[in-house]
């Protein structure tokens, strides 16, 4: 008898999510911290104190390199992206049905503006 008409569940083994490398589950590598510092480079010194003035502004760890060669790339993008993060949207709480009116008659929101 063939084990296909009564195999319950997968025949080949699924693997792990995190086996292919694209995903991280550790939240605790926070990238510009003192143990993960943030990985620049620079292409002049005067670059150089200007990007260790923002890292220190913004209360960062990075290691910067300074290289100096023909056709060297400079590389913040990392900081860029922590500087430019936005803050977390906060909106007003809407008064439930049951609440008392904000409008300041003494009824219910559903009675009076709801």
């Amino acid at each position: 008898m063939s084990d296909k008409f009564f195999y319950k569940g997968r025949q080949d083994a699924r693997q792990h999510h995190t086996t292919y490398g694209g995903f991280q589950t550790s939240a605790s590598k926070k990238s510009g911290s003192k143990k993960y510092p943030l990985t620049l480079v620079v292409t002049s010194e005067a670059r150089r104190q200007e990007i260790e003035a923002q890292v220190a502004e913004a209360k960062l760890y990075a290691d910067i390199t300074l290289d100096t060669r023909d056709g060297a790339v400079e590389s913040i993008s990392e900081l860029t992206a922590l500087l430019n993060k936005g803050e977390t949207v906060k909106q007003a709480k809407v008064p439930s049905r049951n609440d008392p009116c904000s409008c300041g008659s003494g009824l219910k929101f559903k009675k009076c503006c709801g």
